[in-house]
């Protein structure tokens, strides 16, 4: 099956049924009642969100009724980058939010792993747990501000043990069991944490894999903890008895039972929790989030622009190793029940995540570009073969989703869902360019900038630009921003990553081009552009133009600079299993690009790689190859700790020793 690439082509318009019922319209009718504004459209009301921007933050203050101990002061109080602080005065407890909906016998969260089998947790059974482990953690003396770290899968007890710790005020932080010791450590000694939850091991593809001999190794790496707590996910009794101060999990839950939540009040800005930067070319960044700041922003991101409400079943595949596990946490802010799905979503094969959207009457499906182009080369047809009648949106994010997988969606999936492809950070852990239950969608691109989000493209010479390729910026604070980074005592590194080249303005390291009608497209990482001939391109482009060939499964491409004048080009490709890179293949990609994209950005050489290096998030590793083919020394070029395989770049140390021996 071949889609054609048809970038901006009409796929999809919001029913008036849709717009009108939407929590955003509700919203705009509450501004023009409770403060006299109106606004007809998304657009008009985008732009008072980044123009009066105490006034708009305040109004969803109002309009979410955020429950503070203590009200604040002032809204903002310096209008600065970095260095904004937000409704100070005010404190208030991210997960008393979370459990104050009046759904005690509601389903609050639905799992299911290639271990267990699918089962759920009333709402009133997880702060019943949620109680327990607070209880727990409070008699080993946490408090308010200490770290609490999880080693742990995509599973309720994570959860759980996230909740309770930030009930009590003290600082949260995960890794994937995925993730190698030294990739653990290297996340985990930055913050000095006092408790560890650890899984005993996790089920991937059908391979099992014991974790306890590595937990034993974290115990030794970081001597600030003080207690170890062991989940039994791979054994239903495992043996801890090697392990220094651990508890089993199931006993601390049958220990406290009975115990009663309560919710520590804190400043606004007081940290929730620390998510990582990818960490490949040195140690990861220790990014610190607000519990105000993500109250807020999650409220705002879940609520008004993807419009989940009570009685909305909410999934996103994720992992705990990536932002996207917060944001599905924070759909129980919306009353939403939460869908868990820890495991391989393409084992046995690609039908399992949609036998789940099906048995769960899942309404809200979220995933990456990746899997959805997987499933079109797979040439999956889910809406054949299974009932996705209460499936209304689709959100796509991860790397820019090609107008041949929008197609697809439309086609093979669900001709009436909304789909849209959002773009964000681990930064600010929300999305800035997304979508919108008032827009229409065209393929290839995003809705919108999200309310509050003041998104532009800039120039070379630091100009906004519309209809054009530039650098993505943030020209205004946002609540969700770091407060720090941590151990970053003067703020240098903060500043270096966001503000050193437009100061006060945050560049994201993305290029983007907003069009005239207000949507967005994302072309890829900043720092991997190629420029050939003078034109400059994303990467993504040219991993666009070979969604057209079926038999490319993904690719790399780098721009090596000979002289001033002249670069050498290789393109990278991983095939279909038994497809070979004949001739006749290699012209049907160079035509692909030649077409799609321009002929300058034909690939000098095409060659076949087993497959590509990635980060533990699973993204493609461009710089880091474009330097070690450059002549960096591996070690300075990347942190083999952050990678998933770091056994995929032996391929092209011997690329670049074979090409200096020519």
């Amino acid at each position: 099956m071949v889609l054609e690439k048809v970038e901006g082509k009409l796929l999809w318009e919001p029913s008036r049924q849709l717009q009108e019922n939407s929590n955003i319209k509700q919203f705009m009718t509450w501004l023009e009642e409770t403060r006299g504004l109106s606004f007809q459209t998304y657009h008009q009301l985008w732009k008072w969100s980044v123009s009066d921007i105490e006034g708009f933050w305040s109004s969803l203050w109002h309009f979410f009724n955020i429950q503070a101990k203590t009200p604040y002061d002032e809204v903002l109080e310096e209008r600065k980058m970095p260095g904004a602080r937000w409704f100070s005065g005010a404190t208030l407890n991210y997960a008393e939010h979370i459990f104050r909906h009046d759904l005690s016998e509601e389903i609050a969260v639905i799992y299911e792993t290639e271990i267990r089998s699918q089962g759920k947790l009333t709402w009133d059974e997880l702060k019943k747990n949620t109680a327990a482990i607070a209880e727990y953690l409070k008699s080993l003396g946490v408090k308010r501000g200490d770290r609490v770290v999880a080693y742990a899968s995509n599973i309720h007890e994570t959860l759980t043990a996230f909740l309770a710790c930030a009930s009590i005020g003290a600082v949260w932080s995960s890794c994937a069991p995925e993730f190698g010791i030294m990739s653990v450590v290297d996340r985990f000694k930055q913050i000095e944490p006092k408790v560890l939850f650890a899984v005993d091991g996790y089920r991937y593809g059908g391979k099992d894999y014991d974790r306890l001999e590595l937990v034993k190794t974290l115990q030794e790496e970081l001597p600030s903890l003080q207690k170890t707590i062991i989940i039994p996910y791979l054994h239903e009794h495992p043996n801890v008895d090697e392990l220094k101060n651990a508890a089993l999990w199931n006993d601390l839950i049958a220990k406290y039972k009975g115990a009663t939540l309560t919710f520590e009040p804190v400043p606004f800005d007081h940290p929730l929790w620390i998510l990582y930067s990818s960490g490949t070319t040195g140690k990861p960044k220790a990014i610190v989030h607000s519990q105000g700041g993500i109250l807020l922003e999650h409220l705002k991101i879940l609520s008004l622009q993807m419009d989940l409400k009570k009685g909305d079943r909410f999934f996103w595949y994720t992992t705990t190793g990536w932002m996207m596990w917060n944001v599905v946490v924070s759909g129980l802010l919306t009353g939403s029940t939460i869908l868990l799905y820890d495991g391989n979503p393409g084992y046995p094969n690609y039908d399992t995540l949609w036998k789940f959207v099906e048995s769960t009457k899942m309404t809200a499906l979220g995933t990456s570009a990746s899997f959805l182009t997987a499933c079109m080369k797979a040439e999956v047809k889910p809406k054949e073969h299974f009932d996705l009648s209460h499936l209304k949106s689709i959100g796509s994010t991860g790397s820019p989703l090609p107008p041949s997988g929008f197609e697809w969606v439309y086609e093979n999936v669900k001709e009436d869902v909304w789909l849209f492809s959002t773009s964000g950070g681990t930064d600010l852990c929300t999305a800035f360019v997304g979508g919108t239950p008032l827009l229409p969608v065209h393929a290839g691109e995003l809705q919108a900038c999200a309310l509050g989000a003041s998104v532009k493209a800039y120039n070379d010479r630091g100009e906004e630009v519309v209809d054009e390729i530039g650098e993505l910026v943030i020209t205004e604070p946002m609540p969700s921003m770091p407060i720090y980074f941590w151990g970053d005592e003067n703020g240098m590194r903060y500043k270096e990553s966001y503000f050193d080249v437009y100061p006060g303005i945050w560049r994201h390291g993305d290029f983007i081009k907003m069009t005239s009608r207000g949507s967005c497209i994302i072309y890829g990482r900043s720092d991997a552009t190629i420029n050939r001939g003078g034109i400059r391109m994303g990467t993504s482009e040219i991993y666009n133009a070979l969604e057209s060939i079926p038999e490319v499964v993904e690719s790399l491409v780098v721009d090596l600079p000979i002289t001033s004048e002249q670069s050498y080009m290789p393109l990278f490709v991983v095939l279909k299993e038994g497809v070979q890179l004949s001739d006749d293949l290699k012209t049907r990609i160079k035509q692909a690009i030649r077409q799609n994209c321009s002929p300058r950005h034909v690939p000098n050489d095409i060659f076949r790689v087993e497959e590509l290096p990635k980060t533990l998030n699973g993204k493609k590793l461009e710089i880091p190859i474009k330097k070690i083919l450059m002549g960096t020394p591996v070690d300075k070029a990347v942190n083999l700790g952050s990678l998933l395989n770091p056994e995929a770049l032996q391929y092209f140390l011997e690329f670049k020793k074979n090409r200096d021996g020519r």
